[in-house]
């Protein structure tokens, strides 16, 4: 029995995103009232607070990456991601503070050791659409990578700093390939910022021929003999390189296909229904106690304050 929902929009937050874009950006400077860095934690908290105040959402929940280096494709594959850096002392108090702000705001908030942020969106994505058929999932992050979870075409990818929509059209516009071809794409061409290797040779010219002709990498191998036989260039030297491949293709699709069903009950994002992802009135005075806690200087205490202000509070 599906359940009945005044507003089909379901707003999953992809938390690491918005946090080092912050961290990383010359526009985004704050320091604390000693002069420590706090530009991740304010650049996150006041992108959390206008998100808030602008969309209103119904349902909404943040994703936060704690698995770096622990995770279960890091058991899969050493050399994934292993061109990252584990955050020091003072992004690591930060990366604490935007967890608990979340939570402070009223958001339901999850993190994992065992699976990424995108595994956490996927996951809840694939639970709200099981028993509503009406949801359409917004998920704010640009990471290409979560292209893959666009299922419907009422679905997005938005880019909220820069206000921008991608849906399936745009996915296939921009790639050649449809969504849910995203990990098999991955896996051929591979990912320099995850540290997936693909095919060596193969790139994405080769890569969106390919997947136009075949569905995905197992029908590839399925059909490794007709593979030298199409209009692709240097088809011959291709089927080659694809079977003399053929276990690091399938590594790299394992490593980018996101999981979509956690069923381990330690993981408390795996079990979530649609009315466990309505937020709940922001605490005034804890967010005030936050703000306390974390020494902003006044200017920035203010603003995040004001941002605050016309949000309903319990």
């Amino acid at each position: 029995m599906t359940e009945e929902v005044e507003s089909s929009d379901v707003y999953l937050i992809d938390s690491s995103i918005y946090i080092f874009q912050a961290h990383f950006s010359p526009f985004v400077e704050c320091f604390d009232r000693d002069g420590g860095e706090l530009s991740a934690l304010f650049g996150f908290t006041q992108f959390l607070l206008q998100f808030l105040r602008r969309v209103k959402p119904n349902y909404v929940a943040t994703a936060h990456d704690e698995s770096l280096f622990c995770g279960f494709r890091h058991q899969l594959s050493p050399d994934y991601k292993s061109n990252r850096e584990l955050p020091d002392e003072n992004l690591g108090m930060q990366l604490k503070g935007c967890s608990e702000v979340c939570s402070i705001m009223g958001l339901p908030t999850f993190s994992s050791r065992v699976y990424e942020a995108d595994d956490i969106i996927g996951t809840l994505a694939n639970s709200v659409r099981n028993n509503n058929s009406s949801v359409q999932v917004q998920i704010l992050s640009k990471d290409k990578d979560l292209a893959q979870l666009l299922k419907s075409e009422k679905d997005c990818l938005w880019d909220y700093n820069q206000n921008s929509r991608r849906y399936r059209r745009d996915i296939f516009e921009e790639f050649g390939v449809h969504p849910e071809q995203f990990p098999d794409y991955l896996a051929l061409i591979g990912d320099s910022v995850d540290c997936i290797s693909g095919v060596p040779g193969v790139g994405p010219v080769k890569a969106k021929a390919l997947l136009q002709q075949f569905n995905s990498i197992e029908e590839i191998y399925q059909s490794i003999g007709l593979v030298s036989s199409l209009e692709i260039r240097g088809a011959s030297g291709l089927a080659n390189k694809l079977q003399e491949y053929q276990d690091l293709a399938y590594l790299s699709k394992q490593l980018a296909t996101i999981v979509c069903e956690v069923s381990d009950s330690e993981e408390l994002f795996g079990s979530v229904a649609l009315d466990g992802l309505k937020p709940e009135a922001p605490d005034k005075e804890k967010f005030l106690e936050f703000l306390n806690l974390y020494n902003f200087s006044a200017p920035d205490k203010i603003r995040l304050e004001s941002l605050a202000a016309s949000l309903t509070t319990r």
